[in-house]
């Protein structure tokens, strides 16, 4: 029996399995960077060890280090989680040979599965060798790990090379493995994947379907249990298929085996030999707890009987600190608060207060809803995303609720391209007209000793912000009554530091208030106070390239230096942020007059990365 279990991650999946170990009766040890020193996982655990370091390749991704801790500390197994070193034939063996239990498939099956070009090749799929015009558009993918890093779709053979160098440089920062290959890409397909679970005494189950179609850098968004408006035939030949795939490998374990599904057929991707962060809408709709059930697997116990039963819907959708309407970009900041409303389950490894850094993946939580029918779902959890506080750095949580409300996803007809055909109206600019104001009320209510009453006519106020993350700025104005604060055109109900209560229109809304710093959050609309004058010194000069987000620069164009000539659209350098490549484009047709950066440097945002100026006529 397991008596203590080291999790060899960090965040939301190391949260989860400490979650299950506790319920179990199981003792926790925790694994830690330098900059994870005070997370949430390490909190949680009964002991942590630290992995000197911050990069992944330095900390999370030394499997002789993690080992080393899970000896240190009297740890018994080891759960990988998933990312890093979860599919690493090397690191599991590893923790066999040092004596440990392993929470987590054979070093063989492994092996066998997660190369992603040797698994194609054993269930019958080739990929490219070469790649001619006929084979475009093509896809570039990372042959180790998974999580859409190191992978890039191809539409120009010009471009294939700088996109196969780009994709080996991401993945051999993710999973310290630069293998690419490289396979025909099918538009307006879907992603579906079945989820197996597999004993050592020769039983594997499928524990039904999931659609993960909404993606961003191939990375998946939304995902759903069961996925919806397959056929049975084809769900039986997906089940089947799966079946196949373990029993191949001599599977043990949880495991997923995913297809894209177009034109009625199922075309095998890849096994995922680990746990899906998508796995708690399998948890929701059969009532089980796949983590208990990996460790019972582990101990040697049997999987007694069949699966249970399915029951009802589950959506999941992930919450990232990042701005989709602006490549995504990743955002780094503390998250002040994080509370979502209740009948839906949280899996998260922040607490308010908590810092969101550069170096790991951006996903601040997973959000998921279960019920009866697919359309309660989608209700239940677009209803919750509206209604949480996420204060802090900018999130896609306004595009989650977007997409679950969309008639296309609510009809059940996505396809990978979702995002490509719909981001523009689901990022367009939506504030909330009267937030600005209800910021401003409630400054002034925290600022005035004496509510505000003057014995004379007071002078309108002016406050100005900029909603963010679209940054458009909005003044608004207000005055000190008799009566307590006014403003033209709305009749203040109540106005305290806190909370504001407006009504225009003959309709009475609340306003929830929350304050940090220059940064106001006004129920989900987030703000910047500005000042009433800006800063001459903060201007920029035109055509300046600022960074979007903290990172570092991993490298530069050829052949780059001031006095290049560069066209719109040309890319110039490349940022590294939470574990993605992020491409920095010259913004104009012009003259390269100044660069401000180079390889290995870190830039915070707003960093003055290079100048390009545009012929004067």
């Amino acid at each position: 029996m397991i008596s203590a279990l080291l999790v060899a991650n960090r965040g939301e999946i190391a949260c989860r399995v400490l979650r299950t170990c506790r319920e179990l009766g199981v003792r926790t040890v925790a694994v830690h960077s330098d900059a994870d020193e005070d997370a949430l996982h390490v909190r949680e655990a009964d002991a942590a060890v630290r992995l000197p370091g911050a990069a992944p390749a330095e900390t999370y991704l030394r499997g002789d280090l993690v080992v080393k801790a899970a000896l240190d500390a009297g740890a018994d197994a080891v759960h990988p989680g998933y990312g890093f070193l979860s599919e690493n034939a090397d690191f599991a063996r590893a923790v066999l040979d040092a004596g440990l239990v392993w929470v987590g498939p054979p070093p063989e099956a492994i092996e066998a599965m997660a190369s992603k070009t040797r698994a194609k090749e054993l269930m019958g799929v080739a990929p490219l060798r070469e790649v001619t015009a006929a084979d475009l558009p093509v896809l570039v993918k990372a042959a180790a790990g998974g999580g859409g890093r190191g992978m890039r779709v191809v539409r120009d053979l010009a471009g294939l090379d700088e996109e196969l160098a780009a994709a080996r440089a991401e993945a051999a920062s993710a999973f310290g493995d630069g293998e690419v290959f490289v396979e025909p890409y099918l538009e307006g397909g879907r992603h579906v994947e079945v989820q197996v679970l597999a004993d050592a005494h020769g039983t594997v189950w499928t524990l039904g379907t999931r659609d993960c179609s909404l993606q961003r850098r191939h990375q998946k968004v939304v995902e759903e249990a069961p996925a919806p408006g397959l056929p049975p035939g084809l769900t039986d030949s997906l089940y089947a298929e799966a079946v196949r795939a373990a029993r191949a490998t001599s599977y043990v374990g949880a495991g997923t085996v995913e297809f894209l599904v177009a034109g009625g057929r199922a075309h095998f991707l890849e096994m995922n030999t680990r746990l899906q962060v998508e796995h708690p809408v399998t948890e929701a709709v059969f009532g089980i707890d796949l983590v208990a059930l990996q460790i019972r697997i582990a101990e040697g116990a049997p999987l007694e009987g069949g699966p249970p039963a399915p029951r009802g819907h589950a959506v999941e959708a992930r919450l990232y600190a990042e701005d989709p309407a602006r490549g995504w970009a990743p955002q780094t900041g503390t998250l002040h608060r994080l509370a979502v409303p209740g009948g839906v389950r949280l899996d998260t490894g922040y607490a308010d207060g908590d810092h969101i850094g550069v170096h790991y993946d951006p996903m601040i939580a997973k959000v998921v809803a279960h019920a009866p029918t697919r359309a309660e779902a989608l209700r239940r959890l677009s209803g919750a995303l509206a209604g949480a506080a996420v204060h802090g750095p900018a999130t896609n949580r306004d595009l989650l609720v977007r997409s679950l409300r969309h008639p296309e996803f609510a009809a059940g007809r996505m396809d990978t391209g979702f995002y490509d055909r719909h981001l523009a109206e689901l990022t367009a600019p939506d504030p909330d007209p009267y937030a600005p104001l209800a910021a401003a009320l409630a400054d002034a209510h925290g600022r005035s000793r004496f509510g505000g009453w003057r014995n004379l006519p007071s002078l309108p106020q002016t406050k100005r912000y900029r909603t963010e993350p679209d940054g458009a700025e909005h003044e608004v104005r207000y005055r000190h009554t008799r009566d307590g604060l006014a403003a033209d055109g709305v009749r203040v109900v109540r106005a305290d530091a806190s909370r504001v209560v407006l009504e225009a229109a003959g309709v009475r809304r609340t306003y929830e208030v929350s304050r940090y710093g220059d940064r106001v959050h006004v129920n989900a609309t987030a703000l910047t106070a500005l000042p009433r004058f800006p800063d001459p010194a903060a201007q920029r000069a035109p055509g300046s390239l600022l960074a979007p987000m903290p990172g570092t620069v991993v490298r530069v164009a050829d052949g780059l230096a001031p006095g290049t000539a560069v066209r719109a659209g040309d890319p110039l350098l490349w940022l590294e942020a939470m574990k993605m490549e992020h491409r920095i484009t010259a913004p104009v047709t012009g003259t390269l007059s100044a660069l401000h950066v180079e390889p290995g440097q870190q830039v915070e945002p707003g960093a003055l990365l290079a100048v390009v100026q545009e012929p004067r006529h």
